[in-house]
C-alpha cells in the first residue's frame, strides 16, 4: 500500500513545518504559555489565513473539504512544536460537532466565524462522577418558556477561558446514566448564570471549571435532536482523539530524535554514551514505539476518511492505547537518558513528556480504551 502524500498534502505539511520552525521555537512557545491568555491570537489569525481552521470542514460549510488524513498531517506537525492554540477543542471537537449535527442557520452563526478566526468555541463534556462514561450526565436542562434552563457542573473544559461559545451536553430526560435523553446546547460563555474558574494545565494549556446556574437558552441553541446528543458527543470526542493521537506522534518523534542527538554528544568514560549498547537498544525501542504509533495514526485517519463507523471507532481506540503505552515509554526514556537535565523546566524534553502524559488521559485512558476496543 502506498502511504506517500499527494502534492497537496505535502504542501500542507511543508507550510506547517515552516510555521513551526520560524514562529514556534521552544523559547517563543514558553512566552506564549506564560501570556495572559496562554495562546497567541496572532497565530490563530494566521491559522485562519492559511486555511487551517477550515481544513476539516466541507466546502458546503465554508471549509476546504479536507479529510482526516490532512488533519493528521497538520496535528502531527503541531505536536512537534507543542502548539498550544486551541485547535483540537475549538475546531475538531466543537466545530466538528456543529458541522455534524447543526442546522444551516447554526453553521452560519458559529462555523463561519470560527473558520474566519473570529470566534472561539469549546466543548464542555467532563463531569467528575462520570469517569470517561459519556452517558453519565448530571447536568440538567429543563423546559423554561420557549427555551431551556441549564444547571450543572463541567470540569476540565479545555479552551474554556478564551471560549466565547460553549457546547454543553445536558440531560433533558431519563436517568443519570441513560444513553438517551442527552441534548447538546450552545451557550454564551458570558451569559448570566455562567461561572468559569480558569487555571493552567500541567502541559501548558488553559482550562476551566464550568458552573451553570439556571442558564437560560433559546430552543434554537439546541444542536441536533432533543435527547439524541450522545452520538454527536461521541463523534466530537473521536475527532479529538484523532487530533491528539497525531499530535502525540509528532511529540514522540521530537523526543526520540533529540535523545539520539544528545547521546551522540554526551560523553562519559571517555566516549559518547550513545556508543553503549544497552542505550542503543533503548533508543531503538523508542524508535519502534514511535513507528508503531505513527502506523496506527495512519490507519485511524484512513478509516475516518472512509466514513465514521464502527471500524473507525475501533481504530481510534487502538491508536489511543498505543499512544498511552508508547508515549509513556518514549517520554520516560527520553527524560532518563538526558539525566538530570531531563527534569528541568528549561529543557524541552520534560514539556513534551508532560503533553504526552496529558494526552494519555484525555478522552479515556489506556485501560478504558482497551475495554472499548474489545467491546467494539
Amino acid at each position: 500500500m502506498d502511504f506517500s502524500f499527494s502534492s497537496e498534502q505535502s504542501m500542507l505539511q511543508d507550510s506547517v513545518q515552516r510555521f513551526i520552525q520560524n514562529a514556534y521555537g521552544f523559547d517563543a512557545r514558553q512566552k506564549i504559555v506564560a501570556s495572559d491568555e496562554g495562546f497567541s491570537r496572532e497565530h490563530w489569525s494566521h491559522f485562519a489565513e492559511m486555511g487551517w481552521l477550515g481544513l476539516p470542514f466541507s466546502e458546503e460549510d465554508g471549509g476546504f473539504g479536507g479529510t482526516a488524513v490532512e488533519t493528521m498531517i497538520l496535528l502531527e506537525e503541531f505536536g512537534k512544536g507543542l502548539v498550544v492554540e486551541p485547535y483540537i477543542t475549538a475546531v475538531l471537537q466543537a466545530g466538528g460537532l456543529i458541522a455534524k449535527g447543526g442546522t444551516a442557520e447554526q453553521k452560519q452563526q458559529w462555523l463561519e466565524p470560527l473558520i474566519a478566526g473570529d470566534l472561539l468555541l469549546t466543548l464542555a463534556f467532563v463531569e467528575p462522577q462520570a469517569r470517561f462514561n459519556l452517558q453519565d450526565v448530571k447536568t440538567t436542562a429543563t423546559r423554561s418558556g420557549d427555551g431551556f434552563s441549564l444547571t450543572g457542573f463541567k470540569g476540565v473544559v479545555l479552551g474554556g477561558p478564551s471560549a466565547e461559545v460553549i457546547l454543553v451536553p445536558a440531560r433533558t430526560s431519563g436517568d443519570q446514566k441513560d444513553s438517551s435523553g442527552i441534548t447538546i446546547f450552545a451557550i454564551d460563555a458570558n451569559a448570566e448564570g455562567v461561572h468559569r474558574r480558569n487555571y493552567p494545565t500541567i502541559d501548558g494549556f488553559r482550562a476551566s471549571e464550568l458552573t451553570l446556574t439556571n442558564v437560560e437558552v433559546e430552543a434554537s441553541a439546541m444542536i441536533g435532536a432533543e435527547g439524541e446528543g450522545l452520538a454527536l458527543l461521541q463523534f466530537a470526542l473521536d475527532q479529538g482523539m484523532m487530533g491528539t493521537g497525531a499530535e502525540a506522534v509528532g511529540a514522540m518523534e521530537v523526543l526520540y530524535k533529540d535523545t539520539v542527538e544528545y547521546c551522540k554528544a554526551r560523553e562519559q568514560f571517555g566516549q559518547p554514551i550513545g556508543k553503549f549498547q544497552v542505550l542503543q537498544h533503548r533508543m531503538v525501542d523508542m524508535f519502534i514505539e514511535h513507528e508503531q504509533t505513527k502506523s496506527l495514526a495512519y490507519m485511524a485517519a484512513m478509516r475516518l476518511s472512509e466514513g465514521y463507523n464502527n471500524a473507525a471507532s475501533k481504530a481510534l481506540s487502538a491508536l489511543k492505547v498505543q499512544v498511552g503505552k508508547g508515549g509513556t515509554f518514549v517520554g520516560q526514556n527520553a527524560v532518563q537518558l538526558h539525566g538530570g537535565m531531563g527534569m528541568t523546566n528549561e529543557l524541552n524534553i520534560g514539556h513534551y513528556f508532560k503533553r504526552l502524559t496529558a494526552i494519555e488521559t484525555l478522552y479515556g485512558n489506556t485501560d478504558f480504551h482497551l475495554r472499548r476496543y474489545s467491546t467494539l
